[in-house]
């Protein structure tokens, strides 16, 4: 017959009471007072029932939290029957007492909890965790019923080291890596640490453990989930990850609250994170629009909570476009569509010009003719002295953004234009990342074009937060620059890949620079840069050339036969690397 939690609690409570009691009078060589040991049985009834509510304890489960109410639960009914017995019953009488309750109640909890979980999980593998803050101690915890034994805890902080949590030493990097043993699992429980020091980290253990695992960032951890579950294996992004320190989430969330947001190319890799930024920071109504079906449908899908309007459109039909910008009225739009692909677009060039440029100049022009309050330029680093149509392409976008007239609306409203330039995102649709990766799981070779080639990376998310933190401050004319931190040896990028995928047999081969592609990407044309309230965010000086021309050259350039030379002729920077 099963007995009832809290028919089991009260007779626990009642029996350890009266055993205790009997053992102090018996100390004390005092006569047993039936008075006094019922009335403590009352009081501590009704503290453990009524204040910890401890019958819903699982004495498998104990913490030292666990040991805490107890004690508050002998200390508090000690303070009031105190009072009522004094002269009746010396103050070490009852101190002893309430000691002897302690310390039974403990030794049963404790010793059900050893005996319960060694019969239950046997521990076969050993786990380290870096980091005794509160991460690691809630992760030391969970894995108590699972088959891991945590052996150590390591810390950096000099203060914790050589002390214990539970029973576990803490010890310093050094200590550990004098540890003779190698270890199954390391986890790393350093949720709120750079990702520079998570590379340092993984490279002093990386060899001395079986595997390494890392919690998420704090901004992606779950908070009423097992943080055990939510450990993943180290992989390429969380190394290279930025976490910029200024981002002003506060500031984002008022310039999007409550708007209505267009984004184009909402189905991208940039362009659907932008979209869920919108719906994060409180965007009253998203217009997705693609002409993509199957990305628009994939968004769509993620994000069918928010009740996106769709649009399946190319940004190069204009009339189309006013269409959409007529029925929906947006507040802000987020221009991410165009084609990005390096090598694609050299081989693609009339069509490039159509999407990237004419699509830019129809979606600015709209955005200005129907009012809206901010149109913001998706661009990149391949704009600074291109040597690729693509970056050409996206140099004219930048170049029109910054010079066109945004007040001749039918609304007499002024439209606040401003492109925000990066360089790579980490997982982006035809990056490097994702090509490595199929690569490693094929068997190999990885192929890299140059041993020397650099790139900037930035995560996805982190990129498209900046983007609107950047936007949420232009005032109209503005190229943002985002911090991309330090350039990555793209070969560099490759080994680590290859090292954590765990495999030896992973060859690299060099295959030669693209048409188009250059060793190292710029992001600044000048010295004229100025800086702005964000550390992580600079803004790039203005280059003026006149609309009226600019227009012109546009269409010339979709006109003519050399488009090469036109685009040279409208942007002088542009020296079109063609590689063998």
């Amino acid at each position: 017959m099963k007995i009832d939690k809290k028919v089991l609690n009260v007779l626990v409570i009642i029996v350890l009471t009266v055993s205790t009691f009997l053992w102090t009078f018996f100390i004390f060589h005092q006569p047993i007072d039936w008075k006094i040991t019922g009335v403590v049985i009352v009081l501590r009834l009704l503290a453990s029932l009524t204040i910890y509510k401890d019958y819903s304890l699982s004495w498998s489960k104990v913490t030292q939290k666990t040991f805490l109410f107890k004690t508050i639960v002998v200390v508090i009914p000690l303070l009031i029957y105190m009072p009522i017995f004094h002269g009746e019953v010396r103050f070490a009488f009852m101190l002893s007492e309430a000691m002897s309750y302690l310390v039974s109640i403990s030794f049963l909890m404790y010793a059900y909890y050893y005996f319960v979980n060694k019969s239950r999980v046997k521990k076969t593998k050993d786990v380290v965790i870096y980091g005794a803050g509160k991460a690691g101690m809630r992760i030391e915890e969970e894995l108590r019923d699972s088959e891991y034994k945590v052996r150590y805890f390591c810390d950096d902080d000099k203060h914790l080291q050589g002390r214990s949590i539970d029973g576990v030493k803490i010890l310093s990097p050094n200590k550990l890596l004098q540890k003779r043993r190698k270890q199954d699992l390391l986890v790393i429980a350093m949720p709120s640490a750079n990702p520079k020091r998570m590379q340092e980290i993984y490279e002093q253990f990386n060899g001395y453990f079986e595997q390494i695992k890392i919690l998420p960032p704090l901004s992606e951890i779950l908070q009423d989930h097992s943080l055990q579950k939510q450990l993943k294996d180290i992989s390429v992004e969380d190394l290279l990850a930025r976490h910029p320190k200024d981002l002003d989430k506060r500031a984002i969330k008022q310039f999007m609250e409550g708007k209505k947001v267009l984004i184009t190319g909402a189905g991208g890799s940039i362009g659907s994170e932008i979209s869920r930024q919108c719906v994060k920071f409180g965007a009253s109504e998203l217009i997705l629009l693609d002409h993509s079906e199957y990305n628009l449908y994939t968004i769509a899908e993620e994000l069918e909570a928010s009740k996106p309007k769709l649009v399946m459109q190319s940004v190069v039909n204009k009339e189309q476009l006013e269409q959409t910008f007529a029925k929906y009225k947006p507040d802000i739009v987020i221009h991410a569509a165009a084609y990005k692909h390096v090598p694609l677009v050299e081989e693609n060039i009339q069509e490039a010009i159509l999407n990237n440029i004419i699509g830019t100049k129809n979606t600015i022009d709209c955005a200005i003719k129907y009012g809206v309050q901010k149109c913001v330029l998706i661009s990149t680093d391949k704009a600074v002295c291109p040597t690729n149509v693509m970056g050409t392409t996206k140099r004219i976008c930048e170049l029109y953004a910054q010079n066109v007239v945004s007040s001749e609306n039918i609304d007499a409203k002024t439209t606040e234009v401003v492109a925000v330039r990066f360089g790579n995102v980490l997982g982006s649709s035809g990056s490097v990342i994702p090509k490595f990766k199929k690569q490693i799981e094929a068997g190999g070779p990885v192929t890299v074009t140059h041993p020397d080639i650099t790139r900037y990376f930035m995560l996805i998310p982190e990129a498209c937060e900046l983007v609107l933190q950047a936007a949420s401050i232009g005032k109209g004319g503005e190229i943002f620059i985002l911090d991309m931190g330090e350039p990555v040896k793209i070969v560099d990028l490759a080994k680590k890949m290859i090292e954590l995928s765990g495999r030896d047999d992973i060859a690299i081969e060099y295959t030669g620079l693209r048409v188009g592609e250059k060793l190292y990407e710029e992001l600044l044309i000048d010295e004229s840069d100025a800086q702005t309230e964000y550390e992580s965010i600079t803004v790039a000086g203005k280059t003026d050339y006149s609309i009226e021309k600019l227009e012109e050259d546009i269409k010339e350039l979709i006109a003519c036969n050399d488009k090469i030379a036109k685009l040279q002729e409208i942007v002088p920077e542009f020296s079109h690397q063609i590689n063998n």
